[in-house]
């Protein structure tokens, strides 16, 4: 049983706990961190989860768990990554990786250094639909594919952060984007994707 810390009680932090002991009842959030105390203790009550803080730094160096899923405003993603590296936790961080190339440039650098395992949550590359498209397309049903289009939307962000370039690091097109960017280089081929971005840029 994998024992994990989660970082952020807003929609996104809810999402993953819930995800984490309904589907996968063997691994268990055993603390939980809030910028709110308030927040941080009803949604551990709620959730019968044994700890809570609105320490960061406390959060991620609980003994008992080995595992810090990031589920915070963009803004915070490189703090709780680089604090992941420093407890020597393998760390799962929610999209946008960071606010630019740059910053999770430097989170990958992080963990590397380290020698941690650390993952990106992005899950709509794994929902079923997508995945039955894309073994369709890796059996070659459409042949090579040069172009794709994709729509990421819906009802609106949760949070007044989101509204802040500083914060959220361009808006929708950093934090929904991402969607859409991920999902067309999976179609594509991330080896040829990465590389026609990188000739564009130098």
């Amino acid at each position: 049983m994998a024992k994990i810390t989660m970082l952020g009680t807003g929609l996104i932090g809810t999402f993953y706990t819930q995800a984490l002991h309904g589907l996968r009842s063997r691994d268990r959030v055993v603390r939980v961190y809030s910028r709110s105390e308030e927040r941080a203790r009803a949604f551990a009550e709620e959730r019968g989860i044994p700890r809570w803080t609105a320490d960061l730094r406390e959060a991620v160096r609980d003994p008992e768990s080995k595992v810090v899923v990031v589920g915070l405003p963009n803004n915070i993603h490189r703090e709780a990554v680089f604090l992941a590296a420093e407890a020597k936790k393998a760390v799962l961080c929610t999209k946008p990786l960071g606010r630019t190339a740059a910053e999770a440039r430097e989170m990958l650098e992080a963990v590397e250094k380290a020698g941690v395992f650390a993952g990106y949550l992005e899950d709509l590359v794994f929902t079923p639909k997508t995945i039955k498209s894309l073994e369709s397309v890796r059996k070659g049903a459409m042949g090579r594919i040069l172009w794709t289009r994709s729509r990421e939307a819906h009802p609106g962000p949760h949070s007044a952060w989101f509204w802040d370039p500083e914060q959220s690091g361009g808006g929708a097109v950093v934090d929904m984007g991402c969607h859409c960017i991920e999902i067309g280089r999976s179609f594509i081929g991330k080896d040829k994707a990465t590389g026609r971005i990188k000739e564009r840029i130098e």
